[in-house]
């Protein structure tokens, strides 16, 4: 068997994977590992506004680092176990490219 049969194999058995893992996907522990993010990115956001009015808060300056420590653990997971969350150069992607896969955050 050639290298190029090979790789092709390899790839199909890939692929073949990939489609057990989709047709096996669970909708409610995406929505909820979704809805994690979006509470942490609420969060973030608004003690983001509050900094920028209380600069010279020291404990609002700590939860924000531990919420944004917290989310990227918690992208890193995500993005692990669903796929990429954002574009151009901020989330990895496994092979095959993932960015045709379905379904998207906002599709949910």
């Amino acid at each position: 068997m050639s290298d190029e049969q090979q790789q092709d194999q390899q790839q199909q058995a890939q692929y073949q994977q990939q489609e057990q893992q989709q047709q096996e996907f669970d909708r409610d522990a995406y929505r909820a590992a979704l809805k994690e993010l979006q509470v942490l990115d609420f969060a973030l956001v608004e003690l983001n506004l509050y900094l920028n009015t209380h600069p010279g808060d020291l404990q609002a300056i700590q939860q924000y680092n531990q919420l944004a420590q917290k989310r990227k653990g918690v992208a890193q997971q995500f993005e692990m176990q669903y796929g990429p969350l954002v574009n151009f150069g901020n989330s990895y992607s496994r092979y095959p490219w993932q960015w045709n896969e379905t379904p998207w955050p906002w599709q949910v």
